[in-house]
């Protein structure tokens, strides 16, 4: 039985959409994203609860239990997952989205009489199939569960073409007929197309295929509001795939590629993961003492966060030694890389979890100029982002990559576990020269020495 008129279901699904556009707008910031976040989340609470309100139901109580099993994982995974593995998780979320609006569309194409709704059906199924199996990969690589290189199969160029012109044949055909079997086999194409696109792609381009997978999975949601009929669906899948496509343009260019380039570079013979062999070569060392003394003489000092400080979980001392440098008054600032880290913000995350000021917070076009007048640059546990080779050996995956200018710097300090490469598998020359010296050990541990040395002179 219907609870709510049709008028109040129009403007609470409204008050919902209106929500998500605010919650986008909210997570455009790091000072808002918290809010945005709640904003999102109680759109989407409104939304769930006018469903149940304005709709007859005929398996509310397996709809219960499903919805309280899926709280039960989600809720304490999400809570214990540790930030080094949110962009697993995020990849995780994301294809789940993608395969419930596979699954959705296909439940609901018996339903289906008109040659519209058996479109949108043609067209849910195989992009929320390729956003599923896609998004496994990348949870796969970024575990390091499988190898983060490119994996290219025998034949996959052709494996690729001859997939994606079956899914548009049997979407043709399932758009005309309606035919369930054209919509399974559509459904298992479409998860391989999934598979073959995303193993090609190397370690350091995973965030972005994140991103291009999560603008797949929105539109794959409002094509699935179009199957049932559901304003909120639509207006909330579109958003998704709005704004997960302009990231994704935003990153590639961040990286200075193109996202075909990004997708089919390793198909066509083009750049790989690099070679992942240690150097044997000479560098210059540190101990925490050393480096203590170059920070407590400095003007200036940026820090450049990656992905060892967040496996590290050096975040909050980082932030403690900042403070203790400030109250000596140098200046210290953060420069951010769009894509340090596993996935777009990761970084800023961090360091909001640390209370670091958002002000302190700088994009790499701002801090870029900034490095020539810097005495100091800690890089902690950052390596592509500041690697050289993005300006100068082509055939490198990260080469036209605009990167962090480090080398500008009076000196450049890198804190890292051990000489091995960053995602990329590549080496970093700036190890190598005069002006670097490295201290190896944990990041937080390091940190902790170079902080109590710092507060004892």
């Amino acid at each position: 039985m219907n609870l709510l008129p049709e008028t109040w279901t129009a403007l609470l699904y409204l008050a919902a959409a209106v929500a998500f556009i605010l919650a986008l707008k909210g997570l455009s910031s790091p000072r808002t994203a918290r809010r945005g976040n709640l904003i999102g989340a109680a759109g989407a609470a409104l939304a769930l609860v006018t469903v149940f309100l304005s709709s007859d139901l005929d398996n509310i109580l397996p709809i219960l239990a499903a919805i309280a099993v899926g709280t039960a994982l989600a809720v304490p995974a999400a809570r214990r997952v540790p930030m080094t593995s949110m962009p697993q998780l995020v990849a995780l979320f994301n294809g789940v989205g993608g395969g419930a609006a596979a699954l959705v569309a296909l439940l609901e194409l018996p339903a289906m009489t008109a040659w519209g709704g058996q479109l949108a059906v043609a067209f849910t199924v195989p992009v929320g199939a390729v956003a599923f199996s896609g998004s496994v990969v990348t949870f796969l690589k970024l575990q390091e569960v499988m190898t983060t290189r490119p994996v290219v199969l025998p034949g996959a160029p052709v494996l690729m073409v001859a997939s994606a012109l079956g899914v548009v044949v049997l979407a043709g055909v399932l758009a005309a007929t309606g035919s369930t079997p054209a919509a399974l086999v559509l459904l298992a194409l479409g998860l391989v197309v999934g598979l073959l696109l995303v193993l090609p792609v190397g370690g350091a381009d995973v965030p972005i295929v994140i991103s291009l997978l999560n603008a797949m999975t929105g539109l794959a949601v409002a094509a699935s509001g179009l199957v049932l009929d559901n304003t909120v669906l639509l207006v909330g899948g579109t958003l998704v795939g709005a704004s997960g496509t302009i990231l994704t343009r935003a990153m590639a260019a961040a990286m200075g590629r193109s996202v075909s380039g990004i997708l089919f570079g390793a198909l066509r013979g083009g750049s790989t993961a690099g070679s992942t062999a240690v150097s044997d070569r000479p560098v210059r060392s540190s101990s925490p003492e050393d480096v203590a003394i170059l920070l407590a003489y400095a003007h200036r000092v940026v820090v450049v966060p990656g992905y060892g400080l967040a496996v590290a979980q050096a975040q909050h001392t980082m932030a403690e030694l900042a403070q203790t440098l400030e109250a000596k008054g140098i200046e210290v600032l953060y420069g951010i890389h769009p894509v340090a880290g596993r996935m777009p913000g990761h970084m800023n995350v961090l360091l909001a979890e640390a209370n670091v000021p958002y002000e302190a917070l700088k994009e790499m076009d701002e801090i870029n100029p900034v490095f020539k007048t810097t005495d100091v640059v800690l890089v902690v546990g950052a390596n592509d982002v500041v690697n050289p080779a993005a300006k100068t050996t082509p055939g490198a995956p990260i080469y036209g990559m605009p990167i962090l200018e480090v080398a500008d710097a009076q000196q450049v300090v890198f804190l890292k576990r051990s000489m091995r490469p960053g995602f990329a598998g590549i080496e970093n020359e700036l190890l190598y020269d005069p002006k670097t010296t490295l201290l190896f050990g944990d990041a937080k541990e390091s940190l902790t020495k170079v902080l109590s040395a710092v507060k004892g002179m």
